[in-house]
């Protein structure tokens, strides 16, 4: 709801200022892109909406950037108005719906202070496609089935307070509307549901009650970061909710929730010495605050999370990637003493290894790429791999395939397997 009051508010000011030539140094900018996906199943699981395919759609994208002329009263602003919205036909679902990616105003109220508020991406942290301090919602549906990688990542309606200083600077973001992340339904992926005690697709019911609009349940995230040296280093603290529904409240109606959440971290990036690259390190303690004790099944544990990166570009337009992951369970002991039968089976420490090798050709327009997950712990790997053509400044190819394998139903990946696919996606960009 607040997402479209944004966007109309953001129309009548367009249509108000555009009126008046004066307020304009130059025509505002409008880019955006058409574009036709199609993601056929390798093998249908017979438990989704659709067993040939995961999506079929046809997507137009417009960005609309609008920079006024400073009057003498906005002389240090800056103001800056921008938006971005999908207008999707989704015949996988055979719905037509418009989208609002982001929509917000930003300005400088004081030189040494932004403000952008409004529906916008938020993210920071030093992992590739892992996520620690990044505590802001994504879309795992669209990850999975193929859709660009800007899809990963989910709007929020927010308020952004940058404060820049040489000593430290400062991102605050207020989240009055919490926003979960995009959980499987049924409908077009299936997934382990422990309710079930199975793979389940569209028969999963499922109910999933979120966190009321109320101004005690606004989130709020900060970061402190300045650079040493050659290294970005970044400290970052985080109270709101988890974005994924880890909590049950009632096992009889499957209801599920969303628990209470702080997260404390910190991270840094640089050259590696020695080897050469660039090496990252983050780290991130998750306070479960209806569970510290850990003693209740029903509601995720406090945990610690460790990630490690490493990346290197070489000769011939090659870049290679590697991350090793860990995440901690807290309390351990008391979730193996009030572990019920049927529970998921859960380890201290997961481990999650990562590798993305990338290679551009004819003059960088094809871009080969791989990306790997795999977890030793959980005995289940995904697989990404893509080709991208950019046959010009207007027309993009793509081609990629979502692959998973796994020993056990109820791993994250392993409850994929029967989602296997191919993509393709083809765009005109103006």
């Amino acid at each position: 709801m607040l997402g479209k009051v944004c966007s109309l508010i953001l129309i009548a000011f367009i249509l108000t200022i555009s009126s008046n030539e004066v307020l304009f140094a130059e025509p505002a900018s409008i880019h955006g892109f058409v574009e036709a996906a199609y993601g056929p199943k390798f093998s249908g699981d017979k438990l989704t909406q659709k067993n040939d395919y995961n999506f079929l759609e046809e997507r137009l994208q417009l960005k609309v950037d609008y920079r006024p002329q400073k009057p003498a009263w906005l002389a240090s602003w800056n103001p800056e108005v921008f938006f971005k919205g999908d207008l999707l036909s989704d015949e996988y679902k055979e719905t037509v719906r418009y989208q609002v990616r982001e929509a917000y105003g930003l300005g400088s109220p004081l030189s040494w202070m932004d403000v952008k508020l409004g529906r916008q991406i938020l993210t920071w942290g030093t992992g590739d496609y892992l996520f620690i301090n990044d505590v802001f919602p994504k879309d795992y549906e669209s990850f999975f089935i193929g859709r660009d990688d800007e899809y990963l990542k989910a709007p929020s309606d927010a308020g952004k307070f940058s404060i820049y200083n040489h000593l430290v600077s400062m991102d605050a973001v207020v989240i009055p509307s919490f926003t979960p992340d995009v959980s499987f339904r049924g409908d077009r992926l299936s997934f382990y549901d422990n309710f079930l005690g199975r793979i389940a697709g569209k028969e999963s019911d499922r109910i999933f009650t979120e966190p009321a609009v109320q101004f005690k349940n606004t989130e709020i995230a900060t970061r402190l970061y300045r650079n040493l040296g050659e290294y970005e280093t970044a400290i970052y603290a985080f109270k709101g909710f988890f974005n994924q529904p880890v909590g049950i409240k009632n096992e009889s109606t499957k209801e599920v929730f969303y628990p209470k959440l702080a997260v404390f971290g910190a991270s840094i990036r640089g050259p590696a010495p020695s080897v050469g690259g660039i090496a990252s390190g983050e780290i991130g303690y998750y306070d479960s605050l209806q569970d510290r004790s850990g003693d209740n099944r029903l509601i995720e544990n406090s945990g610690m999370k460790y990630l490690l990166g490493y990346e290197r570009d070489f000769q011939k337009d090659l870049r290679i990637g590697m991350q090793y992951f860990v995440e901690q369970m807290l309390n351990f002991d008391e979730f193996k003493v009030n572990s019920q039968p049927g529970d998921i089976p859960r380890d201290e420490f997961r481990q999650l290894l990562t590798f993305r090798i990338t290679k551009f050709f004819w003059l960088q327009t094809l871009e080969a790429s791989l990306f790997t997950f795999y977890s030793p712990t959980n005995s289940d790997a995904y697989i990404r791999p893509r080709l991208a053509w950019q046959a010009n400044d207007r027309w993009k190819l793509t081609v990629g395939a979502n692959i998973f394998f796994g020993k056990h139903d109820w791993t994250e990946f392993g409850q994929l397997e029967g989602n296997d696919n191919f993509y393709i996606r083809l765009r005109y960009s103006f």
